[in-house]
């Protein structure tokens, strides 16, 4: 009889569950990985990022995993031996696999973007250009990642992505709520600039108030469902190093056959700089170009430090004349609107303020005694005072220095006000800032959103009810049995 109640109890639970309403079960959303390359005019960097399949609003929520440096100075100096640049990221590469998963590799989108210094090696030799792209893509390719191109960007969009990466690491574009499970977005007040100063361009980028009435000027961006109208500039040969060799050539008042000579007032006192051809002061960015790539001459300039003379030789490096009257322009005869909201300023803006310790938002008659006090210093006390400082870095502080003071002051037009509108930074939380990441969002934001995973099943509350009064059932029949 025990044995006929247990069978009975066993058919009743089979009937039980086979009416127990099967519902759809959601999947945890896969992890997938990207990888970008920014290779920059002075030197090349590799980001690796990671984000949840099912995406906000189509736009992925990215999170930086590694960061490399590759060793050397930029591809673009592997205009001789392009093979180089290639083998010159293997070691960022391997890195990088040892973060991604095996079995996710093959999957990884991988991408090379270049910056000013290719566009300038772009203008002065485009085969060896085609030439280092290949050997870097060809370098990339032999990897287990799916390779999706090595190229140029514009100034423009270096500047665009720049801007996406600094509003979604500080949490401008959308913000999660922990109490209502919902995704908010910002104000379009809350939006931040962002200023970009590299080796040899510098980007701003900024959503004015109303539209931009340049069309050279102007980008739609959609993100998380919103579009934004943003203005970016990009000023090629404006970087910090190009503008350290056009600086060069203001300054030289003495030529012979093999020798020019001039005063430095961005260097400081007691220094004399001699260059070797290494120098060459040749910059396609140069005026005239008057002296040429092919020719060697030794340089000397003499410190003078003078931080005022300093900022007056930086001047004419501008052509603040070409906007005439106007106020909605720079210079060079840029249109610029008027600025709008905080700013970022990341890249060498950040690394030149750090180094005077003015990265703290101090006012503007703060940053400039600083400036001040430091071309004034002797050579002997400044190299003293930083042991470790690197000494080629050092003397060129003081210029790029003043040339920040120009070029946000003179040039974009921030004043003594709207200057507290700026704060030099590199990192927002964990992750760098810098376009590589606004680069990943956007392409994110290119795939369709994938749906998450479904599959047929029962409630696991269910489940584990009938699955423990089966064990009840049969123990109860077994029990029986043995009385």
């Amino acid at each position: 009889s025990a044995i006929i109640v247990a069978l009975v109890a066993l058919s009743i639970i089979s009937l039980v569950l086979s009416l127990v309403r099967v519902e759809d079960v959601t999947l945890p959303p896969t992890v997938k990985y990207g990888m970008v390359f920014d290779a920059g005019s002075s030197h090349t960097s590799l980001f690796v990022y990671e984000w949840d399949s099912d995406k906000e609003n189509d736009t992925g929520v990215v999170s930086q995993t590694l960061s490399c440096d590759v060793q050397g100075q930029g591809i673009s100096s592997y205009a001789n031996n392009p093979p180089e640049a290639g083998n010159s990221l293997r070691e960022c590469l391997d890195k990088a696999l040892q973060v991604v998963p095996a079995e996710k590799q093959k999957d990884v989108p991988a991408y090379l973007g270049a910056t000013a210094g290719m566009r300038l090696l772009r203008e002065l030799n485009s085969s060896a250009t085609e030439q280092v792209l290949a050997e870097v893509a060809k370098t990339i390719q032999e990897y287990p990642v799916a390779f999706k191109g090595a190229r140029i960007l514009t100034g423009e969009e270096e500047g665009a992505y720049g801007w996406i990466t600094i509003n979604y690491l500080l949490d401008s574009f959308t913000k999660y709520s922990p109490k209502t499970h919902t995704w908010l977005h910002p104000e379009a007040a809350n939006i931040f600039g962002a200023l970009d100063l590299g080796g040899a361009s510098t980007q701003i980028t900024f959503m004015p108030e109303g539209s931009v009435l340049s069309q050279n000027e102007a980008s739609e961006l959609t993100l998380y469902g919103y579009s934004y109208n943003i203005y970016t500039h990009s000023y090629l040969c404006y970087g910090q190093n190009e503008m350290l060799k056009r600086l060069a050539k203001e300054l030289i008042l003495v030529r012979d056959d093999e020798h020019l000579h001039g005063p430095a007032p961005c260097q400081q006192s007691n220094l004399e700089q001699r260059h070797a051809g290494s120098l060459k002061l040749i910059c396609l960015c140069g005026r005239g170009n008057e002296i040429k790539q092919s020719e060697n001459y030794t340089v000397t300039l003499e410190g003078r430090g003078n931080a005022s003379a300093c900022r007056a030789a930086i001047r004419k490096l501008f052509n603040f004349s070409a906007c005439g009257q106007s106020q909605d322009c720079t210079f060079d005869g840029v249109y610029q609107p008027p600025l709008r909201g905080k700013f970022i300023a990341f890249s060498a803006f950040y690394y030149n303020f750090k180094f005077l310790n003015l990265t703290e938002g101090q006012p503007l008659p703060v940053v400039r005694e600083a400036i001040e006090g430091l071309c004034t210093r002797s050579w002997e006390d400044l190299s003293s005072s930083y042991p470790k400082e690197n000494p080629k870095r050092l003397p060129k502080y003081c210029a790029n220095a003043n040339y920040i003071l120009t070029l946000l002051l003179d040039a974009y037009k921030f004043n003594e006000t709207s200057w507290n509108n700026i704060f030099f930074q590199m990192k927002a939380g964990s992750a760098d800032v810098g376009w590589t990441l606004g680069y990943m969002l956007n392409l994110t934001n290119m795939v369709p959103p994938e749906a998450p995973a479904r599959l047929k099943g029962h409630r696991p509350s269910l489940w584990a009810a009938a699955i423990t009064f089966i064990i009840l059932t049969l123990i109860l029949g077994l029990a029986a049995l043995l009385l």
